[in-house]
């Protein structure tokens, strides 16, 4: 049995107050490793051609208003 079958299976047992409380925790973590991965995508350059794009289509007048 794989770690994510027993996690899910425990999650499949939790009362209706517990899983509330986790629905909140893991909300929260999942931000925050977006968040980190975000900025390690900006920070590494991985971003900057999309950037760049970005700003070349919008000084272009290649854009559409939303």
């Amino acid at each position: 049995m794989t770690i994510l079958v027993k996690i899910e299976e425990e999650i499949r047992n939790f009362p209706a107050q517990e899983l509330s409380k986790f629905r909140e925790w893991f909300k929260q973590y999942d931000v925050k490793k977006w968040d980190e991965q975000i900025e390690n995508d900006f920070t590494s350059g991985k971003l900057d051609d999309l950037a760049n794009q970005a700003l070349k289509d919008f000084q272009d007048d290649n854009v559409k208003t939303l």
